[in-house]
């Protein structure tokens, strides 16, 4: 197949193979077929813009980095985790409310399954996407800090929102690496019995026992 797209001169330029990816969910298809083959450290933006057939400067209009495009949409699953928060029963217990989120934000549809588990693999265990990760992941745990603060009825500075907020957000972490080193393992099996275990407290009864 033949495409034709723009240069970075702003001349038109032919190229053959796939047609030129013009979304952000085709440029994370692409940007992971390479990863996949080559490694995330040896694949540059130019890589995934030469294989999307397009330049240099569409991909920047769809990620600011290629640390971006693995985290994909990031903001607007913040957007949906603080949706289900706000949505979470108040007449639910604080811990069971925040499980019932996690799951519910956590489940995807199965043939979606590989990507993520690609994703996470990436986010969890490339030492260059570790420094993202952490700015990341204090967005995602301020909103669990946020909620805890309002059902707790304190400031979301003091310690027992802060403590919930991380006690939560290492759970799922601690969740999803024990998914990447079980491909039999079931992900929202995983939150759920990691943040029962959490609510019950580590002295407690193991929540995957009877």
């Amino acid at each position: 197949m033949m495409c034709a797209v723009d240069g970075e001169n702003g001349q038109r330029q032919t190229r053959t193979g796939r047609p030129p990816a013009t979304s952000r969910a085709a440029l994370e298809q692409v940007g992971f077929e390479l990863f996949a083959r080559q490694g995330f450290d040896r694949t540059t933006v130019d890589d995934i813009a030469t294989a999307a057939g397009i330049g240099r400067r569409t991909f920047f209009r769809y990620f600011a980095s290629k640390n971006d495009l693995v985290w994909g949409d990031f903001e607007a699953e913040l957007v949906k985790l603080d949706g289900l928060l706000a949505a979470a029963d108040a007449a639910v217990p604080m811990m069971d409310a925040l499980r019932g989120v996690v799951v519910e934000f956590n489940r995807f549809d199965p043939a979606a399954v590989p990507w993520h588990r690609q994703r996470m693999a990436l986010i969890l265990r490339v030492p260059t996407l570790q420094a993202d990760s952490t700015v990341r992941y204090a967005s995602w745990r301020t909103l669990v800090t946020e909620f805890a603060a309002r059902r707790t009825g304190r400031l979301s500075s003091d310690l027992l929102p802060r403590l919930i907020g991380h006690t939560v957000l290492a759970a799922c972490v601690a969740a999803y690496e024990h998914w990447l080193a079980d491909e039999q393992a079931v992900l929202g099996d995983l939150l759920d019995q990691g943040l029962r275990q959490l609510a019950a407290g580590f002295d407690g009864p193991d929540p995957a026992l009877p």
